[in-house]
C-alpha cells in the first residue's frame, strides 16, 4: 500500500471528475474527505474506494450553494491538521444565452462556483501555510479565457477561479503550498445534462473522457504546473498568452491617459 499522504478534501465528489479524483488520489496514498450534495451517490463512491484501496474515506453531505453548509465544511477543513490537499471541484454550468437564463439560477451558480470555492480555500490555506505544506487544486474551465463559448455568467465564474488562483499562487510563492488551476474543455460527464446540452449533442472530437482529463491534470500536478489545460497540445500558446498579459501589466496604470485618448 502506498505511503499515506494526509487527507485530500474533494468537493463535488459523488460522480464525474470529483469521483475520479477521489479514486486516483486514494490510489496514490491519500485518505479522503468527500463532499457532495447527493449523499446516496457519495456513499457508493466512498464504499467502492474503501474496498478497492483500503483508505479511510469520510463523507460529508452538504449543499455548497447554502451559507450554512459551506460554513460547516469550512470548519471541518480548518479544524483538521491532517488535511494536506483541497480539490475545489464542485461546480455547475449553463449553456443558455444570458438573456434566456433564469437570474436566480445564475445567482446559485455564483454561490457554488465562486463563493464556496473562495471560502473553502480560505479555510484551508492558513493551516497549509502554518504547516508549510499543502496543495490547492481549483477546477476552472477553458471558458475562463474563452467566455464567448458558453453562458457568460458561467464564463465569469471560471474567470474568477483563474484570477483567484493566479493571485493566490503569487501570495504563496515563498511557501511550500502549491496551487494548480485546471482548465478542462468539454468533458464527458453529466455536467452537460445539468447545463442543458447533453454531451451527445457536442462534436465528439472536442469531448475528452473524464478519466483522461483527471489523469492528465494529475500528471500536470506531479510536474508542479500552475495552469494545466489538458486539451492544449501546444503549450507555447499558453506561454505566449501569459507572456502578453505580463508584458501589458506594467502599462495598465499610469498618471496620464494614453496618447490616443488625449484631446487634440
Amino acid at each position: 500500500m502506498p505511503e499515506k499522504l494526509g487527507i485530500a478534501v474533494i468537493t463535488g465528489a459523488s460522480g464525474g471528475i470529483g469521483a475520479l479524483y477521489a479514486d486516483r488520489l486514494a490510489r496514490q496514498g491519500y485518505d479522503l474527505m468527500l463532499v457532495a450534495r447527493n449523499g446516496d451517490r457519495l456513499q457508493r463512491v466512498a464504499a467502492a474506494i474503501r474496498e478497492q484501496t483500503g483508505r479511510t474515506v469520510e463523507t460529508v453531505t452538504a449543499d455548497l450553494t447554502t451559507t450554512d453548509d459551506v460554513a460547516r465544511v469550512a470548519t471541518l477543513i480548518t479544524d483538521d491538521p491532517r488535511i494536506t490537499m483541497l480539490v475545489n471541484n464542485a461546480g455547475v454550468g449553463a449553456t443558455a444565452p444570458l438573456v434566456q437564463s433564469d437570474v436566480n439560477a445564475m445567482s446559485a451558480m455564483i454561490a457554488l462556483n465562486v463563493d464556496a470555492l473562495m471560502r473553502l480555500t480560505y479555510a484551508a490555506v492558513p493551516g497549509f501555510v502554518e504547516r508549510d505544506e499543502g496543495t490547492i487544486i481549483n477546477i476552472a474551465s477553458i471558458v475562463a479565457v474563452a467566455p464567448e463559448r458558453l453562458n457568460g455568467v458561467y464564463g465569469g465564474t471560471k474567470a474568477f477561479v483563474l484570477a483567484f488562483s493566479q493571485s493566490l499562487r503569487q501570495e504563496l510563492v515563498d511557501s511550500n503550498v502549491h496551487v494548480q488551476v485546471v482548465l478542462p474543455g468539454a468533458t464527458a460527464t453529466d455536467f452537460w445534462d445539468v447545463a442543458g446540452l447533453p454531451v451527445q449533442h457536442l462534436p465528439q472530437e472536442m469531448v475528452m473522457p473524464a478519466q483522461a482529463l483527471v489523469d492528465a491534470a494529475l500528471l500536470g500536478l506531479s510536474r508542479k504546473e500552475f495552469v494545466t489545460i489538458p486539451s492544449l497540445h501546444d503549450a507555447g500558446q499558453w506561454d505566449a498568452f501569459e507572456g502578453a498579459r505580463q508584458a501589458m501589466a506594467g502599462n495598465l496604470s499610469t498618471n496620464n491617459p494614453a496618447a490616443r485618448y488625449r484631446a487634440g
